[in-house]
């Protein structure tokens, strides 16, 4: 179990982090990035389960508390070093990613068919989860870019571009549970702008 005793250390104030077993890096190195990505993600998420309970939608409310706690396991993952990860370090399986394919199909197959691209909006959870799909997408691009030249573990990988897809058929469902209809992409479908009284 972790303990939290002291907030505030200093030890950052010269612009570098510690990993998982002490090494010290930069702030801005692609490790950190990621798993930073990985922070805002989750905080989020975070966001998207409260709107999600007071709507009463349970299915995504909990599954999204799930995957906070997973979206911890993977930021510790990837505070470590490369192969110096300690003992007690989750890591993301095969079957989680397994688990969020399962969970798409579920959600997805009372969904009506798409014949266009979806616009975020209509509710503040549709609009929500769709911030939070584009957050996945970064931090995804982010494990990348560290994945060039440190390797990254492949369930990793795939967890989070699973996600980012769950996220967006969660954005679908909530649309669906709170009877809103879903803002469809319009090519070429530019606006007048309002004329001024």
């Amino acid at each position: 179990m972790v303990t939290l005793s002291k907030i505030y250390t200093r030890t950052g104030d010269d612009g570098t982090t510690g990993l998982v077993g002490g090494t010290r890096v930069k702030k801005t190195a692609a490790r950190v990035q990621a798993y930073g990505d990985l922070d805002e993600l989750n905080a989020h998420i975070g966001l998207c389960v409260t709107l999600a309970s007071q709507k009463g939608i349970t299915a995504i409310a909990s599954n999204l508390s799930i995957i906070q706690n997973e979206l911890f396991d993977l930021g510790s993952e990837l505070a470590c070093p490369q192969g110096i990860a300690g003992p007690g370090i989750p890591s993301t399986s095969p079957e989680q990613v397994t688990k969020l394919e399962e969970l798409i199909d579920v959600l997805n197959k009372d969904l009506p068919a798409l014949n266009s691209f979806v616009l975020p909006g209509g509710s503040l959870l549709n609009a929500h989860l769709h911030i939070a799909r584009t957050i996945c997408r970064r931090a995804e691009r982010s494990i990348l870019s560290l994945h060039e030249d440190e390797s990254v573990p492949e369930a990793t990988r795939h967890y989070i571009n699973r996600l980012s897809d769950l996220l967006f058929v969660m954005s679908r469902a909530a649309s669906t549970h709170e009877g809103i209809k879903e803002y469809l992409w319009v090519p070429g479908g530019t606006r007048q702008p309002a004329r001024q009284q």
